[in-house]
């Protein structure tokens, strides 16, 4: 066998590892809430800036519009974002928090610090995870 075949030379599956993990670190977080952690990016982008289009938001989160809008369909069934066309251009689809969506924040806001000390418990120093977070950039810079 090839040794670059071999699963555990491969970036991309520590990544995907790493993901997976991450995602089910979050759930005991996210579930009191009723969030998926996809449905949380999408709040986070919000709560940063209310009122985006579809097109704004998929572009922050990278994801496409045929992926993101069943999520916005079921966030708004659910109450916490309305969706409405746009008035001077009815192809766009603008996104924007309910008072259920914005009183979510708060519910939300320890949710950093919580996952801040999983990374920095026994596992990694807060200088270690800055140098992370900017080699993980140079990598999704490189991929776009």
């Amino acid at each position: 066998m090839h040794e670059q075949l071999k699963l555990n030379n491969q970036l991309c599956f520590r990544i995907y590892t790493l993901t997976h993990l991450i995602t089910q670190a979050y759930r005991p977080l996210l579930d009191p809430l009723g969030l998926t952690y996809p449905q949380y990016l999408v709040m986070m982008v919000l709560w940063e800036d209310d009122s985006q289009t579809v097109g704004e938001i998929g572009h922050r989160l990278m994801l496409d519009t045929n992926t993101l809008t069943p999520m916005l369909q079921r966030m708004e069934r659910e109450g916490l974002v309305t969706r409405t066309r746009g008035t001077s251009d009815g192809r766009q689809t603008l996104v924007s928090l309910t008072p259920q969506g914005k009183r979510l924040e708060h519910k939300a806001k320890d949710i950093p610090s919580c996952m801040a000390q999983k990374w920095h418990g026994d596992t990694l120093a807060p200088d270690q995870f800055e140098s992370m977070i900017a080699t993980i950039d140079v990598l999704i810079a490189g991929m776009k």
